[in-house]
């Protein structure tokens, strides 16, 4: 079956997680994706371990690198340059995660590149863009998620305004970057087929962040309210948190006044409803402190399992609060396909998770594992450019591959 991008050919040179993280979803969708990367080293994330594979692949690499060629080629040298300018005469897309002006500085900036290349659709992903005073600045996630807000209403309650701040488990701002770069490419290229040209994109981890805080901003630029920490709980909904059960803890997440209504029924406190503190959802925002203990004695008193059951019947939304293992082993996600298993070149076995989306006619899939550092130089270069296996040895020789 034909996949959706399979006519694309794109140059990564993106590493760690936001640029291969969205070169990956590119991958999974059919297109062909040259991962360049420096010689002797490569990715930085190939030696972010443990765990590995037998043969040595990070588990972090691999979560993010299917679907993918390695090329190894120095960017420091001219010949290397070259080579690349070569490839990107012929690719679709490039994307890039070095800091402000370092491709500019090495010859390979868009406006380089888009001489040799008009169509070519450059993706450039930095902490904080290519514009405004923090243009310099290295971006990390974590540094990211402090100074974009997000960790001022991640945590718990329990020391105030003024407790310690919580990131959040996973690199969120990473992923979601990626994500956008994606969205960017896909119109980017709608742009192309219409007109012919190609065009820059800058993607900043910061902006991500910021326009993921959705209603949370939203409710400060319209309030002038500082948003607070919820821990579990929901700012503008109640009731929406976790409570303790008898054996674990319950993800509760009522969304209207029927839930509600229908939620005090299951649990033997229909007369909750019917009071005039918690009828509608704004006034049980108001009543919060006085509804939430009400409720919480009422779940310590079954296994969490039970109460799921007796919720989902009354179509109220809920769940159990899974670890990693469990969700990943849940009938949902193997229904899905979202943990699939792979074979590397050097025959380790190894599971990932699967691709996220579904499509009934160009569905992404992992097609190959993720490979080892420069694993298809020889094959990339002798089948875009050309290149005599001679040739290729003595780039090699060269340090130049």
């Amino acid at each position: 079956m034909d996949k959706a991008l399979a006519d694309l050919t794109v140059l990564d040179l993106s590493r760690v997680l936001a640029g291969p993280y969205g070169t990956m979803v590119l991958g999974d969708f059919g297109a062909q994706i040259i991962k360049v990367e420096q010689p002797g080293r490569g990715d930085d994330t190939r030696q972010w371990g443990p765990p590995f594979t037998p043969h040595g692949q990070s588990a972090y690499f691999v979560s993010v690198n299917r679907n993918k060629r390695s090329i190894t080629l120095n960017l420091k040298s001219e010949e290397g340059r070259a080579i690349l300018r070569e490839l990107a005469a012929q690719a679709d897309v490039l994307i890039e995660n070095f800091k402000v002006g370092t491709m500019e500085r090495l010859g390979l900036g868009y406006a380089t590149l888009r001489e040799v290349n008009p169509g070519l659709i450059y993706c450039s992903i930095t902490g904080y863009g290519q514009t405004g005073p923090y243009k310099e600045r290295p971006g990390y996630d974590t540094v990211i998620q402090a100074q974009g807000g997000l960790m001022s209403i991640t945590g718990p309650t329990t020391d105030g305004s003024d407790g310690d701040p919580f990131k959040v488990g996973v690199a969120i701002v990473d992923v979601s970057a990626g994500l956008f770069a994606v969205i960017g490419i896909l119109a980017a290229l709608h742009h192309r087929q219409r007109t012919g040209q190609g065009q820059q994109i800058d993607i900043a981890l910061f902006d991500a962040q910021l326009g993921w805080l959705a209603n949370v901003a939203s409710n400060y630029l319209v309030s002038g309210q500082k948003p607070g920490r919820y821990a579990n709980a929901h700012g503008t909904i109640v009731p929406y948190q976790t409570f303790p059960t008898a054996d674990g803890h319950l993800m509760l997440a009522v969304g209207n006044d029927n839930q509600f209504r229908s939620l005090c029924e299951a649990i033997g406190l229909g007369k909750l409803a019917a009071d005039i503190r918690f009828a509608t959802n704004p006034a049980r925002v108001e009543n919060r402190e006085s509804l939430v203990p009400l409720l919480a004695e009422r779940f310590r008193r079954q296994p969490t399992r039970r109460w799921i059951e007796q919720l989902l019947d009354v179509d109220v939304p809920c769940g159990p609060v899974n670890s990693i293992p469990d969700a990943l082993a849940t009938p949902q996600a193997q229904a899905r396909r979202m943990v699939q298993p792979v074979v590397d070149s050097a025959g380790d076995a190894f599971s990932l998770v699967g691709p996220v989306i579904k499509m009934s006619e160009t569905p992404p899939e992992i097609t190959s594992a993720p490979p080892f550092l420069g694993e298809q130089t020889a094959e990339v270069l002798a089948e875009k450019l050309g290149f005599s296996s001679e040739k290729i040895e003595e780039l090699r020789q060269a340090g130049i591959i």
